[in-house]
């Protein structure tokens, strides 16, 4: 009786052990992550304002019926979707482009591989200003190249109704490249070259060796970081907001600007968080199919 019960005490104390591990990173989680989630899902179904003196009502579903009829909610939504595609697209074949080549036995290899990942390493703030000053109509280095090379006279690239959102998705693009070069890079190191080496010597040229041994055994890693970045594209704030704050006309204001502006500009905070819960749902969504198209079919093979 006695070892059975010293048994079944030991058995229970690795469980409740375990506990006290995951408690430091559980909290923080809790309080920082999971509460506030679920204070601004409850904040959707009020009417809560900025500088209101009477006590905030429950409305129900009222938020969300606005949000039904609000084009302007659902024209950045059009927005955040163009944005999205218009980033992740190139960027994923700029990315590949440059992972195979820096995969390559080249020169000075670990230093180019240390400047592809510079704009990784840089702030989006420091980014924005940084783009602002290359895109700035007086004295941008575009505009001056453009001068330079005699074809015109330049023009205000983030201002005008045209250029504003290729503008803000050429910096998209260049900001985020290198974490997918980085990933790409990754899965390419990790294909045997042994297998190169043999379809090399049945005759096999490099787009054959591409299309049969590079690209099935990059697919996983290709489809990972393609969908998790047109999540964060679509998600994306602080980059824009530092470009154009959302404009001209509202021409780059995405999803996550517009909730943004309701909530702090324009003190709404239920119809805000009422954004903040549709974005939240449509990124869920956006997991479930990535997590789906993980499991299925062996790992995305």
């Amino acid at each position: 009786m006695t070892s059975a019960t010293a048994t079944a005490r030991s058995g229970r104390r690795p469980a409740s052990g375990a506990w006290f591990l995951v408690l430091p990173a559980l909290i923080p989680i809790l309080v920082l992550s999971v509460g506030p989630l679920l204070y601004g899902i409850a904040l959707a179904f009020t009417d809560a304002q900025a500088g209101r003196t009477e006590p905030t009502e429950w409305v129900g579903t009222l938020n969300f019926q606005d949000l039904l009829h609000d084009t302007l909610f659902w024209d950045s939504f059009r927005i955040g979707l163009l944005w999205a595609v218009g980033v992740t697209v190139p960027q994923f074949l700029l990315a590949l482009g440059l992972a195979l080549l820096l995969d390559q036995r080249l020169r000075l290899r670990g230093l180019a591989r240390a400047l592809a990942i510079i704009p990784w390493a840089m702030p989006e703030v420091v980014v924005g200003i940084m783009w602002r000053l290359v895109y700035n109509a007086d004295a941008g280095i575009l505009n001056e190249t453009v001068r330079d090379l005699g074809l015109g006279d330049g023009r205000d690239w983030l201002t005008g109704l045209a250029t504003a959102l290729p503008a803000v998705v050429v910096v998209g693009i260049w900001a985020g490249m290198p974490q997918t070069t980085v990933a790409l890079l990754a899965g390419l190191q990790n294909t045997p070259h042994e297998l190169h080496e043999a379809a090399a010597l049945d005759g096999a040229g490099a787009w054959r060796r591409f299309r049969t041994v590079t690209w099935p055994a990059l697919r996983p890693v290709a489809f990972a970081i393609t969908a998790l970045n047109f999540i964060w594209n679509f998600n994306a704030f602080a980059l824009v907001y530092v470009l154009t704050n959302g404009g001209p006309g509202g021409r780059t204001r995405l999803p996550m600007l517009f909730a943004y502006e309701e909530a702090f500009r324009y003190g709404q905070f239920g119809y805000a968080a009422a954004m903040g819960c549709v974005m939240v749902a449509v990124i869920s969504v956006m997991l479930a199919f990535y997590l789906v198209g993980r499991l299925k079919g062996g790992d995305g093979k």
